[in-house]
């Protein structure tokens, strides 16, 4: 069951959490999830993560959530792994870095998993665990001096908790090519391959970017939106044949015949916005 989720902040300062994620929802069923460690160029720790799948657990549930964007605080976006943290997993069995791993991964099922559009904004380095973030989100933005790295193998070790979602945002072959290179690439590239969908020349045209993509997906349906998303993730690589066919129907006259359906058609004949528009 939906709930209603106010305009709140996820990890306010109290003894249990170093308020290293923010998350605030506007009444118009805006939400901004910041990640919070500027100092440390927003890199992902265990404390950092699971604040990180607390957030997004709360958005899969909540009522009203149109748009979701992803930033950074200050003038990064994930420096990808802390160092600190980097150092003690390297001391930790196969078992204990296993079960670490997992959490990462989990954060990253339950932000592609969201029923609403999600949106990375991405200023400075996204590197790493942050570049899979990047792609993890249904669409990314990113100022022109944005830089990306899968650095993964010059330590030694492979993006495999991110590659589930690099695969499916660049293909296996920009994939194969970026993490055995290792190396750093620009927003231009960013986009020439498909991670980034649009590339800006400042923050201010990344926060006006910001405003007028929230103003687009308030227009759509949020029950189509989500069942949308569902639609993509289930037809994707399966084989046109009858039995596809016959699911793609199913959808559709469903969709036809639900709530939002009828009102959507009804409002277009009227003229008049939808009830889901404020």
């Amino acid at each position: 069951m939906s709930e209603p989720i106010a305009s709140k902040f996820a990890g306010e300062p109290d003894e249990s959490t170093d308020n290293s994620v923010l998350l605030e929802v506007t009444e118009e069923g805006v939400a901004v999830l910041l990640l919070n460690r500027p100092q440390r160029k927003n890199a992902f720790n265990a404390r950092m993560i699971l604040a990180l799948t607390e957030a997004l657990e709360s958005l899969a549930g909540a009522e009203g959530v149109r748009v979701v964007f992803v930033r950074g605080a200050g003038h990064a976006f994930c420096g990808g792994a802390d160092l600190d943290w980097m150092r003690s997993a390297a001391g930790w069995t196969e078992a204990e870095n296993r079960a670490d791993a997992l959490e990462l991964a989990r954060m990253l099922h339950a932000l592609h998993r969201l029923p609403m559009l999600t949106v990375a904004l991405v200023e400075g380095p996204a590197f790493g665990g942050g570049a899979g973030l990047v792609c993890a989100c249904d669409m990314a933005v990113a100022t022109a001096d944005a830089v990306f790295a899968f650095s993964e193998t010059r330590l030694g070790l492979t993006p495999a908790t991110i590659s589930p979602y690099v695969v499916e945002a660049i293909g296996p072959r920009n994939a194969r090519r970026l993490f055995a290179l290792a190396g750093r690439f620009d927003a231009a590239e960013a986009h020439r391959i498909g991670m980034v969908d649009e590339v800006v020349a400042t923050p201010d045209d990344l926060n006006a970017r910001q405003e007028a993509l929230a103003a687009e997906a308030v227009t759509a349906a949020p029950g189509a939106v989500a069942d949308a998303k569902v639609l993509v993730r289930d037809v994707t690589g399966r084989t046109v044949d009858h039995a596809l066919m016959e699911d793609t129907a199913r959808r559709i006259a469903a969709r036809r015949v639900s709530p939002e359906g009828r009102e959507g058609l009804a409002a277009f004949f009227d003229k008049r916005k939808a009830s889901w528009i404020s």
